[in-house]
This record gives C-alpha cells, sequence and structure tokens, in this order.
C-alpha cells in the first residue's frame, strides 16, 4: 500500500484549509479578548494623558496657592550706571550714588623688550594685601594669604614666567601684551578691591613695592573698593555688585554717576499675568480632553474611548464645581470670574484682560482669592489652595485616577492570563484535528485504492467474458 507524506494527498482532501477554517471558528473567543485587551490599553493609555494634564493644573495651581509667587517683583532704573535685580524683594524705591568703581591693581614692565628677553634669575616674591599711605608708602599683608616665591632661571623668557606666575596660584594672573614696540608682561589681581592688592619682590626687573621704593614695574590701575551711597548711606564693597542692600535686592555698578539714580522695585505683573494665563490654559487642556474622551459623535455614531465611563465622567463634574464655586476668602472678590477666570459654554476658561489688570491693581485680595487658607472653613479657602487638594487627590493613591488606572491596569492581567489558557486549549484542540483529519486522510486513501483495484477487476472480467 502507497504511503500518505503529506495529508490530502491521498484522499483529495484540503486538509489544512479544513483544519484552518476550523480553529478560525475555535479563535473567535481569543479574538474577542485581544479586541479587549487593545480597548483596555487604549483606554490605559487615555487616563495617562489625563494624569499628566491634572499634574500640570496641580504644579500650577501650588505656585498660585504659595505666597512667592505673590512677592515676586521686578526692578528698573533711571540710569545704565545702576542696574538691579530682585529676588522678591520688598517693593520699594531707592535713591543711588556711585563715588567711586571697584578696580583690580594691576603692574606691568616698564618697556616693550623682544619676547624672547629673560627678565634675570631669582626667585619672584608675590603678596597679597593692603596698600595704605599716600602715594602707597604701607602695605599690611593680607590675613590667611601666604606670600608665593617663584623660582625663576637665567633662561625664562617673558612667556616662561608668565607661566610660572599663572600656574603657582598666587592670587594674581599674569599675561603678555605685545605692540609694534616688543612686548610686557602684565599683572593683575584676579579679584577686585583694596584689599586684593599685591606687590612683588625678588627679582628687580619685575619689583613692584612702593613702601620700599621698588618700582621697576609701573602701576596702571590701584585696587579699590566701590564706593557709593543709597538712600543717602555710605557703602562700600570689594566688587562692583552689591548683594542684599536691602533683602533681596542686588545692585550692579557700571559707571559713576553724576546725578543721583533711582532704582525700584515693583511688583511683577507679567509673571503674575502669565501664572493665571497659564493656570486657565491647563484647566482648559484639561476639560477639553475629558469632554473629547467622554462625547458621543452623532455623525460618525461612535463614541469617545471613555464615554460612559463612570471615573472620567466625576472628574469632568468635579473640575466645574471648582472653577464655578464661590470663596470668601477675598473681601473683593468672591468667583474667579471676578478676576477675569471665566468659564465658557463649551467648559474651556479665558482670560479676561480687563478684569485681570484691575484685579492686580488690588493685589492684597487678588492673593487671598488663590492663597488664603483658613483650617475650619474651607469656603474660606482661596482657589489656588482648593485645586492643589482636588488634584492631589485625584492623583493620590486612592485617587480616582489611581484607582481606575490601577483596576484597568487589573483587568489586562486578567485578559492575558485568559488569552495564554485559551492559546493552549486551541495549541491542543488544532492538534487533535489534525490527528484525526490525518487518520481520516490514510483511511481513505486506502478505500481509494481498494475502489480503483476493484474496478480494474470488474472491468477485466467484463472483458474476458465479452471475448468468449
Amino acid at each position: 500500500m502507497a504511503t500518505i507524506s503529506s495529508a490530502g494527498i491521498g484522499s483529495g482532501l484540503d486538509v489544512n484549509s479544513i483544519v484552518t477554517q476550523l480553529m478560525a471558528i475555535e479563535k473567535q473567543p481569543l479574538t474577542a479578548l485581544q479586541t479587549k485587551a487593545t480597548t483596555i490599553q487604549s483606554t490605559v493609555s487615555e487616563y495617562g494623558k489625563i494624569k499628566s494634564a491634572v499634574s500640570t493644573l496641580r504644579d500650577l495651581a501650588a505656585k498660585l496657592a504659595g505666597t512667592s509667587t505673590w512677592g515676586q517683583t521686578v526692578t528698573n532704573s533711571s540710569s545704565t550706571a545702576v542696574s538691579a535685580a530682585s529676588n522678591n524683594s520688598t517693593a520699594g524705591s531707592y535713591t543711588v550714588e556711585v563715588q567711586a568703581l571697584a578696580s583690580v591693581q594691576t603692574i606691568a614692565t616698564a618697556s616693550a623688550v623682544p619676547a624672547t628677553t629673560t627678565p634675570g634669575a631669582g626667585t619672584l616674591r608675590i603678596e597679597l594685601g593692603t596698600w595704605g599711605g599716600v602715594g602707597q608708602t604701607s602695605f599690611t599683608p593680607k590675613a590667611g594669604a601666604a606670600a608665593v616665591n617663584i623660582a625663576v632661571t637665567a633662561t625664562d623668557t617673558l612667556a616662561d614666567v608668565r607661566d610660572k606666575i599663572n600656574g603657582a596660584g598666587a592670587g594674581v594672573t599674569a599675561l603678555i601684551m605685545p605692540d609694534a614696540s616688543g612686548s610686557r608682561l602684565l599683572i593683575r589681581s584676579n579679584t577686585s578691591g583694596a584689599a586684593s592688592a599685591f606687590r612683588t619682590s625678588g627679582i628687580a626687573s619685575l619689583a613692584f613695592d612702593p613702601s620700599a621704593g621698588a618700582t621697576a614695574m609701573t602701576q596702571s590701575q590701584i585696587a579699590a573698593d566701590a564706593q557709593a551711597t543709597v538712600n543717602g548711606l555710605a557703602v562700600t564693597s570689594t566688587s562692583n555688585t552689591l548683594s542684599n542692600i536691602v533683602d533681596g535686592l542686588t545692585l550692579n555698578f557700571s559707571a559713576l554717576t553724576t546725578a543721583p539714580v533711582t532704582v525700584n522695585v515693583v511688583t511683577d505683573t507679567e509673571s503674575l499675568k502669565k501664572t493665571l494665563t497659564d493656570f486657565a490654559a491647563a484647566y482648559t487642556a484639561l476639560v477639553k480632553l475629558i469632554a473629547t474622551d467622554t462625547k458621543y459623535d452623532a455623525t460618525t455614531r461612535k463614541g469617545g474611548i471613555l464615554q460612559g465611563d463612570g471615573a472620567a465622567v466625576g472628574l469632568q463634574r468635579q473640575l466645574r464645581a471648582l472653577a464655578g464655586a464661590a470663596s470668601t476668602a477675598s473681601t473683593v472678590f468672591g468667583h474667579l470670574s471676578d478676576v477675569g477666570l471665566e468659564l465658557q459654554s463649551d467648559g474651556s476658561m479665558t482670560l479676561n484682560a480687563g478684569k485681570v489688570g484691575n484685579a492686580l491693581g488690588n493685589l492684597a485680595e487678588l492673593k487671598k482669592l488663590f492663597s488664603n487658607t483658613h483650617l475650619l472653613d474651607a469656603s474660606q479657602d482661596g482657589f489656588g489652595r482648593r485645586f492643589r487638594a482636588a488634584t492631589d487627590a485625584m492623583l493620590g493613591v486612592d485617587g480616582a485616577l489611581t484607582t481606575r488606572t490601577d483596576g484597568l491596569g487589573e483587568q489586562l492581567q486578567r485578559n492575558q492570563k485568559a488569552q495564554d489558557a485559551l492559546n493552549v486549549r486551541l495549541e491542543g484542540i488544532e492538534k487533535r484535528m489534525r490527528a484525526q483529519y490525518t487518520a481520516l486522510d490514510a483511511t481513505m486513501a486506502v478505500l481509494n485504492s481498494q475502489s480503483s483495484y476493484i474496478t480494474q477487476q470488474i472491468a477485466a472480467f467484463n472483458a474476458s467474458n465479452s471475448s468468449r
């Protein structure tokens, strides 16, 4: 009997097609599970977007609830000679006059010489300190700063000396300044201020110490402190930056003044307006996202991915209630709409520039409307604190968003387990089907062979009888 090497060859049955079609029916429950998993994953993705939008709104609400936001100030000055920077310093006006700028001591070799010139061998000594007396007749070494000795060989050029000075950590910097006549060695203090002056000794051509009569190097600039008056009070500084003249206010001097300069510290209304604008935009982005996810499109007859989702609908209602609520935190403003944050028919929130401008004119009450806290009466809490508390709860461990996404995650796990179990069952079913149809194929091949043999025998018998 002939053997069958491939299902269907012996019988003519398309076994593979039959099994494939039967398995397609068997796999319908698996397809349903896979479709359900895709839907759950899409829902999880949408909730991820909602959580991100809630987080953005929470951060802005926290900003409006905080006191530092309402203390932001900026500065302006009546002259470029004096500029100012504010780190939440108190609003006010200051009169500033600059009598002297801070500077670094700078000395240079007396004349230009070829770059290959050697100053001579010896030990160059550099010492930081403060000059005193008319004509720098005395020198007081700087406390805690030891003099630095630098060995110079007979073959060291000006460039070699420069490099040795810069590598010695002596509190000064050396450089070579070329001109048409040759090169000069310059040495200057690393920091400004009278206490960062220096003297040099040990090598005659590089010596500068007026108190000892050594002036081989010439001084082009003395070390000096900045001197100014602020609101009539004399101040000095080792640099041209005066930090914390008053809390959070820094003054920067760039030139001497010929007349009093007015520096104003004012409330940073533009920053506040931007924060309010960002809050309205964050609220709008969140409510529109939820609205899109939960709406039904009558034209396409399709619902959003979260249509009918109780958690999403609940968040939508909570946000609308918060935005439209009243507050007694301020005696002037009672609703967000009073300060220009107006709800529209589509649920979005827009900024009314005129109302916001008026509200910023009454900063104390506007601050209360957003940042006020009352331990016993929640109706007196500001809207910044309310929104922060609500969004914190939404994102918390037991919050609506966390609970919903955790539940979706559990659904996905159960779905995957069901898919895995069904795949195992389907593998068994397909294996049995193929075994059964393979056996049927073999049996039919035998029957077909026997039928062919009998047909041949009958034909031969008939032919034999007809020939007689």
